[in-house]
């Protein structure tokens, strides 16, 4: 991996994971943005299903589709709880999509989607 990409890696993924979530606030729930960017941020919470792997961190371990809150069938609850009439719902499932979605983009800057 080109040594450049490795340094901007881990800036690009927590940015992503904790600037990203203020501007879909910003975007989405204009009358609530405040509320709405903790709550997204909140949604990192997923990532306690780290704890249950041996070893918890693995740099070279793509966590999609290998931890139980980062598969297919989380994101598919996480895109039905969109349906919830509720702007706090959506945060929630708009914040967890958008884990996996930079998970997903870690994991390819990485070389380890499969």
């Amino acid at each position: 991996m080109d040594a450049s990409l490795e340094f901007f890696r881990p800036l690009i993924h927590y940015s992503f994971h904790f600037l990203v979530p203020v501007v879909f606030a910003k975007l989405f729930w204009k009358q609530h943005w405040p509320s709405a960017a903790l709550i997204m941020i909140a949604t990192m919470l997923i990532d306690t299903d780290h704890l249950l792997a041996d070893p918890i961190f693995d740099p070279n371990r793509c966590s999609i589709g290998f931890h139980p809150l980062h598969t297919a069938w989380a994101g598919a609850v996480y895109a039905c709880l969109l349906f919830i009439p509720s702007w706090k719902w959506r945060a929630v499932a708009v914040g967890c999509l958008w884990h996996l979605a930079t998970d997903s983009m870690d994991c390819w800057l990485g070389g380890t989607l499969i």
